[in-house]
């Protein structure tokens, strides 16, 4: 079946006014391949260029609170970058230092919590009628009881 490109170009358009990135250039890339990720954005701060990253067949129902969650990792990327330098400084750069690895852990865990709560409260202020997504949750549950 795949994700409707139109309906994802329509989102971008019109998230990228309410968070204001209008000043960037930002590309959909559909993956069509196999992959864990419903989204991802890959980000070039020096020419304000993004690739948003969307899966053909997302764990995400919900394709708004999909955009919007990755353009709120856009929105976020300097303070992002600048905790991900400050842990680098403080604990080096080796990934098996488990006092770094708990410290990154730490970080994208209340990274992706924070990009999360941000965007269930975006759409709601913008009258999003859909239902939140519970993709990810409901592979879990199909999972333990084996749907």
């Amino acid at each position: 079946m795949g994700v409707n490109v139109i309906k994802l170009e329509e989102l971008l358009n019109k998230w990228q006014d309410i968070l204001r990135l209008r000043d960037w250039d930002i590309k959909l890339e559909i993956v069509d391949k196999e992959w864990r990720k419903s989204g991802d954005i890959k980000i070039d701060m020096d020419d304000k260029k993004a690739v948003m990253l969307i899966n053909n067949n997302p764990k995400s129902t919900n394709l708004e609170e999909l955009v919007v969650h990755e353009l709120l990792h856009l929105k976020l990327w300097g303070m992002d970058q600048m905790l991900e330098g400050f842990i680098n400084q403080v604990f080096g750069t080796n990934e098996d230092d488990i006092k770094r690895e708990f410290a990154m852990t730490q970080f994208f865990i209340t990274l992706e919590s924070t990009v999360e709560d941000l965007t269930k409260g975006f759409l709601k202020a913008n009258e999003c009628e859909e239902e939140l997504s519970f993709g990810r949750l409901q592979k879990l549950i199909d999972d333990e009881i084996g749907c």
